[in-house]
């Protein structure tokens, strides 16, 4: 106990010297952009062919499943307002070993989502110019987004930074639009459902669509720079789902309203085919230029952020020193990145979306169960680190119901994705230990 507070004590005094910056409408605004992504675009043929008109309800379940998790993370993130979002609860929680784990799932996270996301880019791209949409083309489609990208992140952070706020713009926009004009021309009957889907249809929906809602974890990394973390991080979560949650579900009633059954048969552009009922070829073309942007400006902030935690594990000696390298010229990560990059890659090529979604979404709610079994030990234990935490009546129920929340969704994955994350995980574990091992060996030259 002694040592947990000597280590939150001394992280709170790296801290102190950021800036506590972030307010509501910002915090606010950095969940829904880290949340809304490219997998809106896609992701209502793919819902909507397993429970047909019913679609909806999967949005729904992932709503009530997101305030929870979201509530775990406000009670959290109160209680630890640290750099380091949801890892920086684990660790506080349950130690140095279980917020490592933590990364590697997120590493994990960001891989799988990631390559699943360059898929759709390939697909948008395909649909705008067919003949690049072959299987050897298509290959080398993914292979140049890489490639541009690991050269452009390379050369330095100012020019992998880019435009960020100009592509969320360009991203919402045409999803705006589609929800605006498409509203009227719904058929009610495209919307008629009978029969309550079974629990297995919709459990296998639900942890496809996750992939859509996930993205406060992100969001929430910059924790030690939000002000008045107890009142600011509860808030602009809820706001930020809520904002969310409705334009997803309009944005499922628009498509499934206008295109009925046939929804289902356009998996590589929904939105486009149904807008362009409604708008026409041209608002089918904006909505392939917005899931292409939304897609690229994804894989291009990720491209920029994640290969950092192969460099942290180089640095702090989970990986060899050699993946730490910087390069002498550019002062970047970059062997990291290339690394990344390649792995990425082959995920790319040998997955299709739905697939690397689920895989991506696996590892996620691993991580998601550490953080809500994090906040009940917090609670547990009273810890706080900056102020009057985030309290309500019941609220030591919300992690033990998030937790069966987890387990529920997590019982519609597969065999294959539990195994991926289970090696990677089993890797880590040995890494280390071997790192731990090795640093407590006393030198004796």
């Amino acid at each position: 106990m002694a040592d947990e507070t000597v280590s939150i004590q001394q992280a709170e005094q790296v801290d102190h010297q950021l800036v506590r910056g972030i307010g509501i409408p910002a915090l606010t605004a950095n969940i829904v952009s880290s949340t809304i992504g490219a997998g809106i675009f896609v992701i209502p043929a793919t819902v909507a062919a397993g429970l047909g008109p019913a679609a909806p309800l999967a949005f729904i379940c992932c709503a009530i499943a997101m305030v929870l998790f979201v509530t775990c993370f406000a009670i959290a993130g109160s209680r630890v307002s640290l750099t380091g979002g949801l890892y920086a609860y684990v660790e506080v929680a349950f130690g140095k070993y279980v917020g490592f784990l933590a990364g590697m799932l997120y590493f994990l996270t960001a891989l799988g989502a990631v390559a699943g996301v360059v898929n759709v880019l390939a697909n948008s791209i395909a649909l705008v110019i067919p003949f690049l949409g072959g299987p050897v083309v298509r290959i080398v489609v993914m292979l140049a987004v890489y490639g541009v990208l690991v050269f452009i992140n390379i050369r330095g952070v100012r020019e992998g930074a880019g435009a960020v706020t100009t592509i969320t713009i360009a991203k919402l926009l045409p999803l705006l639009l589609f929800v605006c004009a498409g509203i009227f021309f719904i058929h009610p009957a495209n919307l008629t459902w009978i029969a309550w889907p079974g629990s297995k249809a919709l459990g296998d929906s639900v942890i496809l669509l996750i992939f859509a809602f996930v993205g406060i974890e992100v969001a929430l990394i910059p924790s030690g720079e939000v002000k008045n973390p107890s009142r600011t991080v509860p808030r602009a979560a809820y706001l930020a789902l809520v904002i969310t949650t409705i334009i997803y579900i309009l944005i499922q009633l628009v498509a499934q309203g206008t295109l009925g059954v046939d929804l289902a048969n356009h998996k590589d552009a929904p939105l486009a085919e149904a807008a362009a009922l409604f708008l026409g070829n041209i608002g089918r073309t904006i909505l392939l230029a917005g899931a292409t942007i939304s897609a690229f400006g994804f894989v291009t902030s990720d491209i920029l952020s994640s290969p950092r935690m192969i460099f942290a594990f180089g640095r702090d000696g989970a990986l060899p020193a050699w993946f730490a390298h910087v390069h002498p010229r550019y002062r970047s990560p970059d062997v990291a990145i290339m690394t990344y990059a390649v792995l990425a890659f082959a995920l790319s090529v040998t997955g299709t979306f739905e697939k690397l979604a689920v895989l991506s979404n696996v590892a996620v709610l691993l991580m998601y169960l550490l953080c809500c079994a994090a906040c009940w030990f917090l609670v547990q234990r009273d810890v706080r680190t900056d102020g009057q935490p985030f309290n309500f009546p019941g609220m030591k129920i919300v992690p033990a119901l998030a937790i069966l929340a987890i387990i529920w969704i997590l019982a519609h994955a597969t065999l294959f994705e539990f195994a991926v994350n289970g090696i990677v995980l089993a890797i880590a574990s040995i890494l280390y230990f071997v790192r731990t091992k090795l640093r407590s060996t006393p030198d004796v030259s």
